[in-house]
């Protein structure tokens, strides 16, 4: 076992040096030339398309049987499906949404004269190594593999088991892409077991960030097994709270939207929040039409009550429990809770959600400034559905995940969070530049702003 574990310890550190070699190559390659492996992947994606279709339908009968077992939750199986309408297209465009977009790497931020003839320039980088995990959904080896090439940043990619098939040849025909282009193929690999996952973890020497997408258990998991930075999200428990002036229309379709577009995402609804005086007029009419689209309402005991009239609610509603609150459901379920104001909700949503994505339906000026400035969300919505957020409606080109942390990439991570930067300074000082000419009797600091518009080198 140990002699096992030894070679694949050494096996993730290959890998790790390899994305290391071909990122540092690879900050030497034209920008320009980003753009053309992005083209290269889209076009053998296209031509391979039944492919690799082929192979998503052997993960999708695979991962059927394991949900008949109850060893798989359908939740997954429908994060899988690649052939879902509009899916496979939806990817394709995603990469080269992702071309059209300015470069986000060699932007110039700060700019000083700190002294006649000595310029301090803050230029935007790549942040070198990512190691993204991820759960079934095999897009997302292609949405990261082109936010990754864009933005400068080598990438090592673990889908889940559940998407082997998929995710590989998507991984195989990426390498192959880049192979006719000046962009290492090793800048995006793939690995496919978890003892490598736990070696890489280890690379910290090679691997500057983790980014792990998937649910809690995995982004904890991942937290506690690293000294590698971690960028991720938990649970996607997202909220719809009804103010006191929230029109009836308004709140059934940004209800209902929220709550079952796509229940398996982490934006969709978890939470409805009720405001206390429309528990018998906009409320229930809110109430049938989530029950119309066989959504389970958990309600507190006055949202509850409001309800007893409704015949639809004999069926379709219990009481709710504490842990509804705190519950990711994924799929038709809804906790529904009383609340006597916009404060109050502000302080529920913060004290029992992820801090995801949380939406106000209100015709209140005050309400909404209350709830932008008060709520501690990644994405804070008015009068509208919790399912925009996301890279590609953001405008993004595609994202790597939502992150709900504190980091310098909050909601969802396109190019942007995938950049740091790094100071420039330059000397055309005859005899070079020293702090002694400065200070110690020198001549001072003029910390002048200067144009940013015009690139160091």
């Amino acid at each position: 076992m140990a002699e096992s574990s030894s070679s694949g310890s050494s096996g993730a550190e290959s890998i790790a040096i390899a994305a290391r070699r071909a990122f540092e190559e690879s900050q030497l390659v034209d920008p320009a030339e980003r753009n053309v492996a992005l083209r290269a992947i889209h076009k053998i994606l296209n031509e391979r398309r039944e492919e690799v279709l082929e192979a998503n339908q052997k993960d999708m009968e695979a991962a059927s049987a394991l949900v008949d077992q109850g060893k798989l939750s359908s939740t997954l199986v429908s994060r899988l499906d690649l052939s879902r309408a509009g899916k496979y297209e939806s990817m394709l465009q995603g990469v080269m949404d992702v071309a059209a977009l300015p470069a986000p790497t060699g932007l110039v931020t700060f700019a000083k004269e700190l002294g006649p003839g000595l310029e301090l320039h803050r230029v935007t980088c790549p942040i070198g190594v990512l190691l993204v995990i991820f759960e079934a959904r095999p897009e997302v080896v292609v949405n990261i593999a082109a936010l990754a090439i864009k933005s400068g940043n080598a990438a090592i990619l673990k889908g889940g088991k559940e998407s082997i098939h998929t995710s590989t040849l998507l991984s195989n025909l990426i390498a192959q892409a880049l192979s006719s282009t000046s962009i290492p193929p090793t800048f995006i690999q793939s690995v496919s077991t978890r003892s490598q996952i736990s070696s890489l973890l280890a690379q910290d020497k090679y691997i500057d960030l983790v980014m792990p997408r998937g649910g809690n258990e995995l982004v904890k998991s991942i937290q506690n097994s690293t000294r590698i930075p971690v960028m991720g999200h938990a649970d996607g428990i997202c909220a719809v709270y009804l103010d006191e002036s929230a029109d009836e229309q308004t709140a059934i379709r940004v209800t209902v939207e929220s709550k079952i577009d796509y229940m398996a995402a982490c934006n969709s609804a978890e939470t409805l929040l009720v405001h206390e005086s429309i528990l018998s007029s906009v409320w229930p009419k809110v109430a049938v039409a989530l029950m119309e689209k066989n959504v389970a309402l958990r309600c507190d005991p006055s949202s509850l009550d409001a309800l007893q009239h409704i015949q639809l609610a004999a069926v379709n509603c219990t009481a709710s429990t504490p842990s509804d609150y705190t519950t990711e459901f994924l799929g038709p379920t809804l906790a529904v809770k009383t609340v006597p104001s916009t404060a109050a909700a502000i302080q529920h949503i913060n004290a029992h959600s992820s801090h995801h994505t949380d939406s106000i339906v209100t015709q209140s000026e005050a309400s909404m400034s209350t709830w932008c400035r008060g709520l501690d969300s990644a994405n804070c919505f008015i009068n509208a559905s919790t399912r925009f957020a996301d890279g590609t409606r953001y405008g993004l080109g595609t994202e790597v995940g939502i992150s709900t942390g504190k980091t310098h990439a909050r909601g969802p991570v396109g190019l942007d969070g995938l950049v740091i930067y790094k100071y420039m300074m330059r000397s055309t000082v005859a005899g070079g530049s020293l702090i002694s000419d400065h200070e110690k009797g020198g001549r001072g600091y003029t910390h002048t702003d200067i144009s940013r518009e015009k690139p160091m080198f």
